[in-house]
C-alpha cells in the first residue's frame, strides 16, 4: 500500500493517490476507499483496477485538514493502509480507522 502526496502550486488542494498492491487486494474482485471525503459512502470512490492486480484511486483533497478513511473490499471486508500518516480508534465498527494528514500550504 502506498499513499503519493502532491501538493498542487495553484489551489489549496492535494492530488492524493492511493495504491494497493496485488498482494495487498485481498484477491478482492472490487475496491472501494471509503471515509471522510465522500461523507463515508460505501461505493462512492471507486479504486480502479490494473492491468498488473493492483488498485489505484487519486483524490483532490483540501490541504489544512486531516482524513480518516478505510478501505472496503469486495463489499465484504474492511481494511487500513499501514502506510497511513496515523490512526484513530472509530466506536462504529470498533476498530481503527486510517487518518491521511494534508499539511496546509
Amino acid at each position: 500500500m502506498s499513499i503519493r502526496k502532491q501538493y498542487l502550486k495553484t489551489r489549496p488542494i492535494c492530488k492524493t493517490t492511493f495504491r494497493l498492491s496485488k498482494q495487498e487486494s485481498r484477491d478482492a474482485k472490487h475496491i472501494f476507499i471509503v471515509g471522510e471525503f465522500n461523507d463515508w459512502n460505501k461505493i462512492a470512490t471507486p479504486m480502479k483496477s490494473l492491468k498488473n492486480g493492483d488498485f489505484i484511486v487519486t483524490l483532490d483533497l483540501e490541504t489544512g485538514r486531516q482524513y480518516q478513511f478505510r478501505y472496503y473490499f469486495d463489499q465484504i471486508a474492511w481494511g487500513n493502509d499501514p502506510e497511513a500518516d496515523n490512526y484513530s480508534y472509530s466506536s462504529y465498527g470498533d476498530c481503527e480507522n486510517s487518518i491521511v494528514n494534508i499539511q496546509a500550504t
